[in-house]
């Protein structure tokens, strides 16, 4: 199998959009997305067998440290997979052995990491990856509306009623201040557990920009019975796949169960519109409680010398200090009566 870069700004998104694999995360919207607030280079190759044409691959080259890397996604880009678009009957590992010589010989990369929800852990083992994971839940939108509330358990069904009995409204946002509020809100959230947020408001308001104006991405305020805004959300999909990617909530009204309203609001938005899976975004016990299943995406790595593998862990470990310590000196500095604000969701 061959992979030939193809230039982005000629190529026929349709086409690529058209397959059947396809998620949120490789549309052209998207990447712009990614490239703003990574200063990184859009790649898509064209993937041929025997001359004929067998799918595309979707990525981003940037460099870190001096080091040039091929990313699909990253760590950090808020993006939790990309990677192919295939007819049905290729092989994964095999295109991935194309974008891997791809990445050493055409593109002079050093490092490459690459996350596909279709990927097998044998795809890349067989080829010296080594092999995580990017671990979410997920839940079944082909079930029933009736069945998918039935699935949460008790008390998170009470809450989405307390939030309705309590006059929580939910509203679809299409306007750039809708970033603002999310932010202040999430700023709120991290405070909680004494961190910052591990993303500025600007990539939020880059994330508005790039996908709202398409039908890819739900956004959406909870109000009180006076009208203010307590929890937003944020919910980019398309094709089978619906993602939750983020929410956040004023501690002072969460007693309102804001949260349960919001993704029960979602969830039905997107089985409505024809997905199948509500992916939960990741890792946290109290997502459980909405009768999701845990689910975990290959995720592979690889550099051309080793210490470039130390290199990576290492700059993990610093940023998650880094987060820390930011997070203890705004709580130091942070009023008083916001640290006795109402309790966070469980």
């Amino acid at each position: 199998m061959k992979a030939t870069i193809i230039d982005p700004g000629s190529v026929d998104w349709a086409r690529l959009d058209s397959f059947a694999d396809r998620n949120v995360f490789q549309t052209r919207e998207w990447l712009h997305f990614v490239r703003e607030t990574q200063r990184a280079r859009i790649i898509l190759c064209e993937l041929t067998d025997g001359g004929k044409t067998v799918g595309y691959f979707t990525g981003l080259v940037f460099s870190r440290f001096g080091i040039r890397i091929l990313g699909s996604s990253f760590p950090g880009w808020t993006t939790p997979y990309m990677g192919f678009n295939l007819i049905p009957g290729t092989s994964r590992r095999v295109a991935l052995l194309a974008i891997e010589r791809t990445a050493w010989d055409t593109l002079n990369c050093l490092h490459m990491e690459v996350s596909d929800p279709f990927f097998t852990v044998d795809d890349g083992q067989e080829l010296g990856f080594t092999c995580g994971s990017y671990t979410s839940y997920r839940s079944d939108l082909t079930q029933t509306e009736d069945k998918l509330f039935g699935n949460m358990d008790s008390a998170c069904r009470r809450c989405v009623r307390k939030a309705e009995k309590s006059g929580v409204t939910i509203e679809e946002a299409h306007d750039l201040n809708f970033a603002n509020e999310y932010y202040e809100q999430l700023k709120d959230v991290f405070a909680k557990q004494h961190l910052v947020p591990t993303y500025t408001v600007e990539r939020v308001r880059a994330l508005v920009r790039n996908l709202e104006p398409t039908t890819r991405i739900l956004l959406v305020r909870a109000r009180d019975p006076e009208g203010k805004c307590i929890a937003t959300g944020i919910f980019p999909g398309f094709n089978k796949i619906a993602e939750f990617w983020g929410n956040a909530s004023l501690r002072s009204s969460q007693n309102l169960r804001p949260n349960e309203a919001i993704h029960w609001y979602a969830m039905r938005y997107w089985k409505r519109r024809g997905a199948e899976i509500y992916d939960w975004g990741g890792e946290g016990l109290y997502k459980e409680k909405y009768g999701c299943v845990a689910h975990r995406v290959p995720w592979f790595t690889k550099s051309r010398f080793g210490f470039i593998s130390k290199l990576r862990g290492q700059a993990k470990i610093m940023f998650e200090t880094k987060q820390r310590f930011q997070g203890w000196w705004q709580s130091r500095r942070r009023p008083p009566q916001l640290e006795k604000a109402g309790a966070p969701e469980a």
